[in-house]
């Protein structure tokens, strides 16, 4: 007796072999057989001819760290299930809501407000007491977390520059160490975000020491991927060589045109590392566009002190005219954590006409959303910098901005789909999600557009090794066994769609639209999306732990 048979689909497994017809009977939430089962005895039956059975989507570069505590956090991050995608990997960029220290903890609240549904707040500290808050709430995903090192630098060192003292450096090994053994997967940076920006490289390799002895990962939003794009490269390669750990390149791109022509070379420094022996791959926003926190397009000293001190440098004549003067034309050089240096100057690189407002805390801006910056100076009389910089006073700090320009553009996505092709390329939607402002596509569509986009109608890969890019390549990045591959023995999550119709249907200005071809979704054995539709509230999910 099986709680749930998916019968006669094309079972693409997640290992990239090509696929075939099969039935996948379920039983306590693991796949009990693979094959032909006669005379079915079943709760539930779902006919499948024709449609693909695959493994649950993963999303490796998730941002719902800060929704997930909510009761009704579905109702926020449902997009994300209906394009197929059953688990989540959370605290990336190295923003995550723990470990964090009482008397810190004010500024870590100001510095996620982007990240956070609404009504939310800590009621943790340590990385443990989040993971137990969420499992005893109970989370629609599968969870897998990272802890953060801009968390971590904040707890013990505020939004101070410079180099931690040797004091501060073991208080930050410390945190480290016991967010791994409370259950985190691994440690991520953020890089060109305060106060990631001020970390050396000698600092992360240290910080990032106890992940040698729990097997765990380093991932990285590099530090640059303009001007400083390869020797921000060379630095994820560098930290996991000298500590012997695994590594990987978050949302891997080369943004602005005329920083393209590196593509072929970061692709060439992950394989030359590989066939060195140092364990380093990459992940991939199958879009030309990123979404990130307005804020990133100020250097890093704008953030000395928090988000008050960024918004009263703001409303100082003499430090805006800095501002402006640095972000119209300071060139990222390298090492770019030196005083006076910037890792990544996002404007000069991609220019305000392709930053797009898409969300801000208040109603006030609200007409705004969706319009470039320099749309948005025009309308107000202002430059785009006072335009931003001002909008960035009224809404402290808090807002969302769309970034053109990754890695190609909307004539010419080559450069991107050199990424997407690449064996070690694992696909995200690095979405977020809030239940405010204007989402990226990614959060309705990322899946269903490779698949469909690339897959069946560029055919720039095989479905199957999509699929498996999907599965099989980030769960294993993690170490996780039990998952991702459908065999016996495996929990039951699993994607089941259309190949012949699946496409994501969200726009740039029009995002809010679920994609088509996602029939079936299945978490942990318990059917979440039906028929295209999300049939519960969702809490099959579980908090996985290293």
């Amino acid at each position: 007796m099986y709680d749930l048979v998916i019968k006669g689909g094309r079972v693409v497994d997640g290992t990239g072999s090509p696929w075939y017809v099969a039935d996948v009977g379920v039983s306590e939430g693991r796949i009990a057989r693979v094959g032909i089962i006669e005379d079915i005895e079943a709760t539930k039956v779902v006919q499948a001819a024709g449609l693909v059975v695959a493994p649950g989507f993963v999303d490796i570069h998730s941002h719902a760290d800060f929704v997930l505590p909510s009761a009704s956090h579905m109702d926020v991050l449902g997009p994300l299930m209906l394009q197929g995608i059953t688990t989540l990997v959370t605290g990336n960029c190295g923003l995550s809501p723990a470990p964090l220290t009482p008397d810190n903890l004010p500024l870590l609240a100001d510095y996620t407000a982007f990240f956070q549904s609404e009504g939310f707040c800590f009621e943790w500290a340590s990385m443990g007491e989040y993971l137990d808050t969420l499992a005893s709430r109970g989370v629609g995903f599968n969870v897998v977390p990272l802890t953060s090192h801009g968390a971590v630098r904040i707890a013990v060192m505020g939004f101070a520059a410079g180099e931690p003292t040797s004091e501060q450096m073991s208080e930050m090994k410390t945190l480290v160490r016991e967010s791994l053994a409370e259950g985190a997967f691994g440690l991520s940076a953020g890089l060109i975000y305060a106060p990631g920006m001020y970390a050396s490289t000698d600092e992360l390799v240290a910080v990032s020491e106890p992940l040698r002895a729990a097997q765990g990962v380093f991932t990285c939003h590099a530090r640059g991927s303009s001007e400083t794009g390869l020797e921000s490269t060379a630095e994820i390669i560098e930290i996991a060589r000298r500590n012997g750990i695994p590594a990987e390149h978050s949302h891997v791109e080369e943004f602005g045109e005329p920083y393209w022509r590196n593509i072929d070379r970061v692709i060439e420094l992950h394989d030359e590392a590989r066939a060195s022996g140092v364990d380093v791959s990459f992940d991939v926003i199958p879009y030309t566009t990123a979404n990130t926190t307005l804020g990133a397009c100020f250097p890093p000293y704008a953030f000395e002190g928090g988000v008050d001190a960024f918004v009263a440098r703001l409303r100082d004549p003499a430090e805006r005219e800095r501002l402006r003067r640095d972000v119209e034309s300071m060139v990222s050089e390298w090492p770019t954590w030196r005083p006076g240096a910037w890792p990544h100057n996002l404007v000069r690189a991609t220019g305000w006409r392709n930053i797009r407002l898409l969300w801000a805390a208040s109603e006030k801006n609200a007409a705004y959303l969706g319009k470039n910056f320099e749309e948005i100076g025009a309308l107000q009389s202002k430059t785009p910098f006072d335009a931003a910089a001002d909008l960035l006073i009224d809404e402290h700090g808090a807002a969302l901005a769309l970034y053109a320009g990754v890695s190609g553009d909307l004539e010419d996505d080559s450069g991107l789909r050199k990424f997407l092709a690449h064996p070690n390329g694992a696909i995200n939607t690095d979405a977020i999600l809030t239940g405010k402002g204007i989402p990226h596509p990614a959060a309705y569509g990322a899946f269903p557009r490779v698949l469909g986009h690339f897959v069946r109608e560029g055919g720039l890969m095989r479905l199957e090794e999509a699929v498996r890019k999907m599965t099989s390549l980030p769960l294993r990045r993690f170490n996780i066994q039990d998952r991702g591959v459908l065999r016996e023995g495996m929990w039951a999550d699993m994607t089941v769609f259309d190949p012949d119709t699946i496409q994501d249907n969200s726009t740039y200005l029009e995002p809010a639209q679920s994609p088509s071809g996602i029939e079936y979704v299945v978490v942990n054995g318990e059917v979440t999306v039906e028929r295209g539709k999300l049939s519960v509230a969702a809490s099959a999910g579980r908090v996985l732990k290293r």
